[in-house]
């Protein structure tokens, strides 16, 4: 007896994994670059704090909100599709079924297979079949709304608290080189887990955010110091 074949895809970790990586990068480099541009300014401990904390506040209302505003339009938009394809089926089925059939002759199926593929499909669950092959919509991809917000505002507070502890336990003249430090670790560590989660190439995932955190460190802290020297 041959051994069952298993398969194991990542696929199904999109949705809270975009959301996740996306909160948690967010997190990290705004509240890094917020503190290190206060820093970079000549503000006093107690103002780096406060900026900073008042960052990560912000920034995980801010990112709850646009996230669940974004993937409910998403939603909107699919069971709008929906509803439009089952009022189609119920009007014209033959004319559906000859569309799904041709969803798959334009796959490789030969005209017969495909439409027997198609009749079958459809006699099962025609508004799945549709929805699938037709729309692109699949429970692995649909939209969760409530998910992805509880999920970015989370990752955004946990991202933004790593350099405001350190800014916390660090604080005075150099916090602004320590807070960039110890940021560019924390984004490559970043990095490296988003990669290994999403079975993605682990060097550039990591190469590519810690750069672009980098980048963005270094502009802030550019502007705080001409803004600290002219004021």
């Amino acid at each position: 007896m041959r051994p069952v074949h298993t398969e194991r895809h990542l696929i199904d970790r999109i949705g809270w994994l975009r959301a996740a990586v996306l909160g948690a990068n967010d997190g990290l480099v705004s509240t890094a670059s917020l503190i290190v541009g206060v820093a970079a300014s000549a503000a006093n401990p107690n103002e780096i704090l406060v900026a900073g904390s008042a960052g990560l506040v912000a920034g995980a209302m801010s990112m709850a909100a646009g996230e669940y505003v974004s993937v409910s339009s998403q939603a909107d938009t699919e069971r709008a599709d929906l509803d439009r394809e089952r009022g189609e089926l119920a009007a014209d089925p033959a004319a559906e079924r000859e569309e799904l059939a041709r969803i798959y002759i334009d796959r490789g199926l030969d005209p017969t297979l495909a439409r027997q593929v198609a009749d079958q499909l459809m006699a099962k669950d025609a508004l799945g079949a549709h929805a699938r092959d037709e729309l692109g919509i699949s429970e692995v991809t649909t939209a969760r709304p409530v998910q992805a917000a509880l999920t970015s505002a989370a990752t955004f507070s946990a991202g933004a608290a790593l350099p405001l502890l350190v800014a916390a336990l660090a604080p005075g003249a150099s916090a602004a080189y320590r807070v960039s430090a110890a940021s560019l670790v924390f984004l490559a560590v970043l990095g490296a887990l988003g990669a290994k989660a999403g079975g993605a190439p682990l060097v550039r995932a990591t190469a590519r955010v810690t750069f672009w955190g980098a980048l963005a460190m270094a502009v802030t802290a550019g502007i705080g110091s001409l803004v600290g020297k002219a004021v």
